[in-house]
């Protein structure tokens, strides 16, 4: 079971944090996200009961090609390749070059998404 941990802070805090992992002052421990939303309700329209539904079924299935998914799932390719391409920039899925024609094939890298967020949002918790 791979599981892939979110949290939720600032934007502002985001860019601290990062800035201070790339100065050598924070090291990234095992249990801390490496996802991050600005916000639940970010996180909320990316990972909404439809996308979950999407996941699940390419993580299941394995389709072949986005036009396979778009067939198995009963949405317009266009509007799949644009939900995918955000999942893909939080890491909830990958799009690999494959098959024969070289058409992008949807992955799943995680079983199970844990959220991690603090009570005083929009403070992130080290």
């Amino acid at each position: 079971m791979k599981t892939l941990l979110i949290g939720i802070a600032s934007y502002k805090r985001m860019k601290e944090r990062t800035l201070e992992i790339a100065r050598g002052e924070h090291k990234l421990g095992r249990d801390e996200p490496k996802v991050w939303f600005t916000s639940i309700e970010s996180f909320a329209r990316v990972l909404s009961d439809r996308n979950r539904e999407l996941l699940n079924l390419i993580h299941e299935q394995q389709p072949g090609s986005l036009a396979e998914l778009a067939e198995m799932s009963g949405r317009q390719k266009s509007n799949l390749s644009r939900t995918l391409k955000t999942m893909e920039h939080y890491g909830l899925v990958n799009l690999k070059k494959g098959g024969p024609k070289g058409r992008l094939v949807p992955r799943v890298p995680y079983s199970h998404i844990k959220l991690d967020m603090s009570i005083g949002y929009p403070a992130l918790h080290l």
